[in-house]
C-alpha cells in the first residue's frame, strides 16, 4: 500500500493566519498532506491576505482556502469573539465534512467541538510574556487568554508542540496533565547552497518590534562590526510597537523570494531571539547552507547543537566575537554551513506532515504512513 493511499481522500480542516509565521507552516504542511493523498482545508482567520499569498495557497493542488473573516485571538481585548469564532470553525468544519480539525490557535479548543480535534500550541501571549518580561506578572487584560489556552490545551483530543523544549515550557505553564507531542517543524530551502565566494555580511530575519528577538541588541553589534548586517521584517507591530534601530541595514518585510536571494549570498545568520518556539527563519538560512550564530536557548540547542556557533544570553560582546570569528575564518564558516544545511535536512516539510498524519491517524484509529497500525 502506497502512503498515499494511507491519507486517501481524509479531510483535515487547519486554521492558519496571514500574520505570521502559520501561514507558511499551514502552506508547508498543507503540500505534504496533498502529497499523500489528503484535503487539507485551509480556513483563514484574522486580517485579509496579500494577494501574492492568496494565490501561493490557491496554487496547492487539492487543497482549499476558506477566508473566514474571524478574529485572531491576540488582536481581541476579550473572549466573547474566539468563543464565536470556535464555534463558526466547529460548525464550517462539519458544513465541509472534515474528518477532523486542526487548530492552530488552541484558545478555539476551548468551544466544543464535535470532529477529532488536535490543538498545536506555536506560541502564546503567556509564555511570550514570561520570556519579554522575566518575573514581572501577566498583565490582567490578558489573563483571559491564560485560561483560554488552558481550556483550549485540556480539551483537544491531541497536543503538539513543535520542538520539545517548548512542549514542556507549555506543560509546566499551564499546568497540563499531558506533554504535548513533538512535531518539529518543516520548510523546503528557499535557495540552492551556493559553491562559489562567501560574502562578508550577516542577516537576522524576524519582527524587528518584538522585543524577544533583541534587535536593539544586534543593532549594538552591528555598530561594532566592519561588515554590513542586514534585517529583514517588520520595525513596527499590530498594536503600534515600534523599534528605532540605527545600525542594522533595514530590508523591511520581504517575500520567500526576496528571502531567498539574500540566502543565497550564504551571508552569516544571527538570531538573539531569548523566545522561539521554533525559529522557521533559522531553518530557512540553514537550508540554504548559512553559517549560524545563535542564543543558547534550549530549543536553538534541541535543533541545532553541532551545528551552530552559541553565544550565551544577552552577551553583545559574545555576539561580536562570534560573528567576527566565523566571518574571519573561511573554511570554519563553509564548515557550519555545511553542518547547519545536513541537519535542515532533518526538517523537511514532508516530514512534518508524515508526524501530523500519524497523529491523526492514531486519533481516528486507522493505518499511519510507514505501515504502522494505531493502537
Amino acid at each position: 500500500m502506497t502512503h498515499s493511499s494511507r491519507a486517501e481522500g481524509l479531510r483535515i480542516l487547519l486554521t492558519v493566519d496571514a500574520v505570521g509565521g502559520v501561514w507558511q507552516y499551514g502552506l508547508d504542511l498543507a503540500r505534504g498532506l496533498v502529497a499523500r493523498g489528503a484535503e487539507p482545508l485551509l480556513a483563514l482567520l484574522g486580517p485579509a491576505p496579500s494577494d501574492a499569498q492568496r494565490a501561493e495557497a490557491r496554487a496547492i493542488a487539492g487543497a482549499t482556502l476558506v477566508e473566514t473573516g474571524l478574529p485572531l485571538d491576540w488582536l481581541c481585548d476579550g473572549p466573547a469573539p474566539i468563543r464565536a469564532a470556535g464555534t463558526a470553525i466547529a460548525t464550517l468544519a462539519g458544513d465541509l465534512h472534515a474528518d477532523l480539525v486542526q487548530l492552530n490557535m488552541p484558545t478555539l479548543a476551548a468551544t466544543p467541538h464535535t470532529l477529532p480535534t488536535v490543538a498545536v500550541t506555536h506560541g502564546c501571549v503567556s509564555t511570550w510574556w514570561q520570556a519579554a518580561k522575566p518575573g514581572a506578572p501577566l498583565d490582567p487584560q490578558f489573563g483571559w487568554h491564560h485560561d483560554m489556552m488552558a481550556a483550549g490545551l485540556r480539551a483537544a483530543d491531541r497536543l503538539v508542540a513543535p520542538t520539545a523544549s517548548y512542549a514542556a515550557l507549555v506543560a509546566r505553564h499551564y499546568a497540563l496533565p499531558r506533554v504535548p507531542q513533538i512535531v518539529h517543524n518543516g520548510r523546503a530551502p528557499l535557495a540552492a547552497p551556493g559553491a562559489g565566494a562567501l560574502h562578508d555580511r550577516v542577516l537576522t530575519v524576524g519582527r524587528l518590534w518584538d522585543r524577544v528577538k533583541r534587535a536593539e541588541l544586534l543593532d549594538r553589534v552591528a555598530a561594532r562590526l566592519a561588515v554590513p548586517f542586514s534585517a529583514a521584517g517588520a520595525a513596527t507591530g499590530p498594536h503600534g510597537e515600534h523599534i528605532d534601530l540605527t545600525n542594522l541595514h533595514l530590508l523591511g518585510q520581504i517575500d520567500a523570494d526576496a528571502l531567498g536571494r539574500q540566502l543565497a549570498a550564504r551571508p552569516v545568520f544571527v538570531s538573539a531571539a531569548s523566545f522561539e518556539p521554533f525559529g522557521l527563519a533559522v531553518l530557512e538560512a540553514a537550508g540554504a547552507g548559512c553559517a549560524l550564530v545563535l542564543s543558547d536557548t534550549a530549543g536553538f540547542r534541541e535543533l541545532w547543537d553541532g551545528a551552530a556557533v552559541f553565544v550565551a544570553g544577552d552577551d553583545e560582546s559574545g555576539y561580536v566575537r562570534a560573528i567576527e570569528t566565523v566571518i574571519g575564518d573561511a573554511a570554519l564558516r563553509r564548515r557550519l554551513g555545511e553542518a547547519a544545511r545536513h541537519r535542515a535536512q532533518r526538517y523537511a516539510p514532508q516530514a512534518m506532515a508524515d508526524g501530523m498524519l500519524a497523529i491523526y491517524a492514531d486519533l481516528l484509529g486507522t493505518v499511519v504512513p510507514g505501515g504502522r497500525i494505531a493502537a
